[in-house]
């Protein structure tokens, strides 16, 4: 679970650092050099909400592993509290870092979908999902494209940064320069600050550290299908190797999430996931599935599951647990000390990938969770200790 402190940290270290002295992000042209420095500053400007209240920062923090982790009554950081201060989204914030590793949407021979953006997938591309928020009544809640532009036309830095990097012609119409600004935000989330690959697992492929020996055991653990059936979906490599895995298969499956009881006062409904995509027109066979993933950061980005209602990964470990086990305790949440809940949609659950695995011990389980925490960057391995000392 995520330490109090890492609040603060957030505060201090993403959304206030992020605003020059002079009060407005875009003071002079010589400060976007490039599309990338150019989408760092859009991605801090809470002028491109309809309040001036909400940039994407404040729901993908960086100093958060760029996770939301504001808290509101009464359901936490679960979901997502609009520009309007009323508003909550339908689902869990999930993090922006190493979304560019995202294949873009698309329908396999095998008939299976994968890749996309959002948790169904419903944003084909890193821009196309760069472009939705702030048009989401419940998020930034801009009316149109139209109004975003004059936002960015109100900063003259902004105007001509625009035009240079893109053309003298981009604000000839609203939906060339809006493109411009997606483009511009997709670019920043492609750098190195969402994507460093500088982990304790990393620095171990290197032969810079050793893990211990849990950690070990549970890494072995989770790369064997033999004895667990993490790696069935949440793949080790990437497309150079080890060393560019995100874990995830980029696929879409029901593991029987569910319900999130804080959750139920605005609920019109269960959450059918992957068939609210339009691109999958309502498919029966999509319903109840959702984007696997990935598991980097996983250990300081919490909750967790598409509707964040488990708070703990240890928790997450043990809902796996679940379906290969017949022992009565494991069958408990730990969390709420009832049974687990019934899957919020029934149809098409996994269960050749989640009986795939034998159940697991105690002494299993936590190793599991060690070696998940491996896959911490650098920059928030602090957390880690921070939750540690928490408990």
């Amino acid at each position: 679970m995520r330490h109090p402190l890492l609040r603060t940290a957030v505060l201090a270290g993403s959304i206030l650092a992020f605003w020059p002295s002079g009060g407005s992000f875009a003071d002079g042209g010589e400060a976007y050099p490039s599309k990338a420095v150019l989408g760092e500053a859009l991605f801090h400007d809470p002028n491109l909400s309809r309040n001036r209240s909400q940039s994407c920062s404040t729901c993908h923090a960086p100093g958060a592993g760029f996770a939301d982790v504001r808290q509101t009554e009464p359901v936490g950081n679960d979901v997502s509290l609009g520009d309007d201060g009323r508003s909550l989204g339908g689902r869990n914030a999930p993090t922006a870092g190493y979304a560019a590793q995202t294949p873009p949407f698309s329908k396999g021979s095998d008939g299976a979908y994968r890749g996309g953006f959002f948790w169904d997938g419903r944003a084909r591309t890193l821009e196309d999902q760069a472009g939705g928020p702030p048009l989401n009544p419940v998020e930034m809640g801009m009316p149109d494209k139209a109004a975003v532009v004059s936002r960015l036309r109100e900063e003259p830095a902004y105007d001509r940064a625009f035009r240079v990097l893109y053309g003298e012609g981009v604000f000839r119409d609203d939906e060339t320069a809006y493109s411009a600004m997606v483009n511009a935000l997709a670019e920043y989330e492609r750098g190195p600050e969402f994507s460093s690959f500088d982990s304790r697992y990393d620095r171990y492929l290197r032969g810079e550290e050793k893990l211990t020996d849990q950690e070990e055991l549970g890494r072995v653990l989770f790369f064997s299908q033999q004895f667990t059936n993490c790696s069935i979906c949440h793949e080790v490599r990437g497309p150079k190797g080890l060393e560019d895995a995100v874990f995830t298969n980029h696929k879409y499956f029901n593991i029987g999430v569910p319900a999130n009881p804080r959750l139920a006062a605005g609920a019109v409904g269960p959450d059918t996931g992957l068939a609210q995509n339009p691109a999958v027109a309502g498919n029966p066979t999509a319903r109840g599935k959702f984007k696997i993933p990935g598991l980097r950061n996983v250990a300081v980005t919490g909750p967790y599951m598409h509707n964040g209602v488990f708070k703990d990964l240890r928790t997450v470990v043990l809902f796996y647990v679940k379906y290969n086990s017949i022992k009565k305790s494991r069958q408990i949440d730990p969390e709420t000390g009832r049974e687990w809940g019934a899957p919020e949609v029934p149809d098409n659950l996994a269960m050749e990938q989640l009986t795939a695995g034998p159940a697991l011990d105690d002494k299993r389980v936590d190793a599991i969770v060690a070696f998940l925490k491996t896959l911490t960057d650098r920059r928030y391995e602090g957390f880690l200790t921070q939750d540690k000392a928490s408990r």
